[in-house]
């Protein structure tokens, strides 16, 4: 099996990012158990070491905890979710801004062509 992944980007990055994702979206509910080390590296196709940093990072973040005995869970802290949702975007944000400026398209460009195609889906 296994995930299809970036060339760029550390594979790690790129499943902590994953996993961010999964709780943003709520697929993955505060309090969720995450699939063991072991099961989670099989399942991407990773080593379990690399796995183990990812999970490591997510606590640090304190996006997860290690319940002695029990495993790793999302946490059930909601406005650490938000926080880190809000964080995502300015990040995302700040991305997309960088590369709108390198190719020289003004912000006011860049928002009224995003209003042209849709505008906003809160």
């Amino acid at each position: 099996m296994g995930i299809e992944f970036l060339p760029d980007k550390p594979i790690y990055q790129q499943l902590i990012d994953r996993i961010i994702g999964e709780i943003i979206r709520g697929t993955l509910q505060p309090g969720e158990k995450l699939p063991s080390v072991r099961d989670y590296a099989v399942e991407a196709g990773v080593n379990a070491n690399t796995m183990q940093r990812v999970y490591k990072e997510l606590e640090q973040m304190e996006i997860t905890e290690t319940r002695r005995g029990q495993g790793s869970f999302v946490t059930e802290d909601v406005t650490k979710i938000a926080k880190v949702r809000d964080a995502m975007k300015d990040q995302l944000i700040s991305s997309f801004i960088q590369s709108v400026e390198a190719f020289g398209f003004t912000t006011e460009e860049m928002i009224h062509h995003l209003q042209e195609r849709g505008g906003s889906h809160d």
